[in-house]
């Protein structure tokens, strides 16, 4: 069901309390500090208990929908002017391009992102009315192959979707924010794609919080970050297939690898049908519409970890909005009337 974290020594790849809260007032002009929500209602009562206290943060309203708008505005913040005059580029599925997009706005600055032609039209337009040039490539390695090739002949800046400093200290400024929003939690669960969100936000939560566990959760179908764990390095998935597009790169890369490793305490896993789930159970008692990444902390929450963390107090991060009507609709009626207990959806 899970992989527990592997214990290793504080190393470089530590961030720390002030550079955090560095980078949270750098970008504070172009982000919006997201509000919390203690969640009461029948449906969640009933499969948690009463005991259980389920508090979420709705970084779905965040700039450009969702936090990934955070660790594009701190890269592109600390490029120098110089790099900042010849653009940034971003390869994306969907919410990165996006942002990058946001950042490039209000920053000033010229974006042209490669985004793949499985992504949903939605989320291209989303980019292209930030003002961003969007090119569509068939493929994630011809995707990544355009972004290096824009990088050499342009010089343009590259900005990752889930690796490098700035891009979890972005993320960082979330869980900072949350912790203190929230006060103590006896654990969080966060999304896991290639591990951006999840290396920023557990480590403001481990600085801030120590005593909060932190959970990660991936897709079955897209499970990088347990198979890194397992092997002690990270790992590069064959394939991929999960509908949760947000958490499938296909691969793990060092320096979130690192940080996830380091402030991780346990990885789980949940399916399609439990993201579903989640999907409509957040529809039905919160009115949230969200993409499936979003539901995955809620899934995990009612499935694999229900038991662990009954009683307990567990803030949830409810991330990614950029989903358009019919693909939200479908996923939704899937997901069925009401959630069973295993997590799953019941028909």
């Amino acid at each position: 069901m899970s992989q527990p974290a592997p214990k290793v020594e504080p190393s470089a790849a530590s961030l720390t309390l002030a550079d955090i809260r560095a980078t949270a007032t750098l970008i504070a002009p172009h982000v919006l500090p997201t509000p919390v929500h203690r969640w009461r209602g029948p449906e969640i009562e009933a499969l948690l208990g009463p005991e259980t206290e389920v508090v979420v943060k709705l970084e779905l309203f965040q700039r450009a929908g969702s936090f990934k708008a955070r660790g594009a505005v701190a890269t592109m913040l600390r490029l120098s002017d110089e790099a900042r005059a010849r653009g940034v580029t971003a390869v994306s599925a969907g919410n990165h391009a996006i942002a990058v997009a946001y950042a490039a706005a209000v920053l000033g600055v010229s974006a042209k992102v490669v985004m793949l032609a499985t992504a949903s039209p939605a989320r291209i337009a989303a980019a292209r009315a930030y003002g961003a040039e969007v090119l569509i490539v068939e493929g994630g390695p011809a995707a990544f192959a355009r972004v290096d090739q824009i990088v050499q002949d342009e010089g343009r800046a590259f900005v990752h979707p889930f690796e490098g400093v700035n891009t979890s200290l972005g993320a960082a400024t979330l869980g900072l924010e949350f912790a203190e929003q929230v006060g103590p939690l006896d654990a969080v669960i966060l999304a896991v794609g290639g591990g951006g969100l999840a290396s920023g936000a557990a480590s403001a939560f481990k600085l801030v919080q120590p005593g909060c566990r932190v959970f990660g959760v991936e897709p079955e179908g897209a499970d990088s970050m347990h198979r890194s764990f397992a092997a002690g390095a990270p790992q590069r998935l064959e394939s991929v297939s999960t509908i949760a597009d947000s958490l499938a790169p296909p691969m793990a890369l060092p320096y979130s690898f690192e940080l996830c490793r380091r402030t991780l305490d346990e990885l789980v896993r949940v399916d399609d049908d439990q993201l579903r789930a989640a999907m409509a159970l957040l529809f039905r008692e919160m009115k949230l519409a969200v993409e499936p990444a979003a539901a995955a902390g809620l899934a995990a929450l009612v499935g694999p970890l229900r038991e662990v963390l009954r009683g307990r107090r567990v803030g949830l991060v409810a991330c990614g909005a950029n989903i358009d009507l019919d693909g939200f609709a479908a996923h939704v009626r899937q997901g069925g009337a009401a959630v069973g207990p295993d997590g799953r959806a019941l028909r």
